[in-house]
């Protein structure tokens, strides 16, 4: 058979390097260019400074860069959005936490994603121990002392929070339903000035971060009373949980995971985990963590799925019980 034309051969060759580029990646190729992390919280904050440690590991195990996209506004929900409606390819993540996968649905009357339905865990990063902190000025060593002291003035005795609806909110109305007593919310416009009245003495007591209060209790301007994990943080390890000083099963800890959009490839996802836990693995990386007070988890996909399944019911009751709600 006679060879065909060099015009025909280059054309032939151009069409199929075309065919080439368009096709669609294997998820056995991935990855082969830059994943895009979303935070929905502004730049500087722990969801940030956490992707940030993360992500950085990550690139380097995967040989892609990892950018941030930080998309604020409306406690979480438009990052969450904007994720869930993504190609699910793999180069679209979130950075996930307890307000978006767990508590929001519940707590704004009108949600576009399902935390659920919408996205395919990846990984349960981490959690951040609150601690349970008083006004030195307080009467009370212990959480029981303080619960007896809160039974005995029904109505007198304040607990400040970063926010309506919040999680130290949701801290403080958990604890609240499991001690059966009466202490009133103040809330206001982030952690910060929440933990000053507290050190000032307008309020009694807040739920923080352990990240955020540690350098006040070590100055004697707050008294640590106990950790809302149900195992005790490295941060504070001599500090009992919550469960240990009387409430029993009490959990209220602010936990981050990564998260992809529903109907990402299985083997995608598989790699995902894998870079991901390699990452948290890493001792730069643990001792990054370790000073922003978070406990490592990286854990399996299935596991983190079940952790989310069983956090949504648990802090639906707490919003319900609260009557906290908040539009969009």
């Amino acid at each position: 058979m006679p060879s065909l034309p060099i015009w025909i051969r280059i054309l032939l060759s151009a069409v199929a390097a075309l065919l080439l580029i368009n096709a669609p990646m294997h998820a056995a190729d991935y990855p082969t260019r830059p994943i895009m992390l979303v935070v929905a919280f502004p730049p500087g904050g722990p969801s940030d400074v956490l992707a940030r440690i993360v992500g950085k590991k990550m690139e380097q195990l995967l040989g892609v860069p990892f950018v941030i996209e930080n998309r604020p506004g409306a406690g979480g929900n438009i990052a969450a959005e904007s994720v869930a409606r993504a190609a699910p390819d793999g180069y679209t993540l979130l950075m996930g936490n307890n307000s978006i996968l767990a508590t929001n649905e519940s707590l704004y009357k009108h949600i576009n994603y399902s935390p659920e339905k919408d996205f395919v865990p990846i990984t349960l990063i981490g959690t951040q121990a609150n601690i349970l902190v008083v006004n030195p000025d307080v009467p009370a060593r212990s959480l029981k002392e303080l619960i007896a002291l809160a039974q005995a003035q029904p109505g007198k005795i304040n607990f400040a929070s970063s926010g309506y609806g919040a999680a130290a909110h949701l801290a403080g109305e958990l604890f609240k339903s499991e001690a059966k007593i009466n202490i009133v919310h103040v809330p206001y416009k982030g952690a910060a000035p929440a933990l000053q009245d507290v050190i000032a003495g307008h309020d009694q007591m807040m739920f923080a971060t352990a990240a955020s209060v540690i350098g006040h209790i070590e100055g004697g301007r707050v008294r640590a009373l106990a950790v809302t994990t149900l195992k005790r943080t490295e941060a504070l390890p001599d500090l009992p949980t919550m469960d240990e000083a009387g409430l029993k099963g009490f959990d209220a800890s602010t936990w981050h995971g990564l998260v992809a959009p529903a109907g990402t490839p299985p083997q995608v996802i598989a790699t995902l985990n894998e870079a991901a836990v390699k990452a948290l693995h890493d001792p730069g990386v643990q001792g990054s963590l370790g000073k922003l007070g978070v406990d490592i988890v990286g854990d399996r996909p299935q596991e983190f799925q079940a952790y989310i399944k069983n956090e949504i019911p648990k802090w639906t009751a707490i919003v319900k019980a609260s009557g906290a709600t908040l539009d969009k």
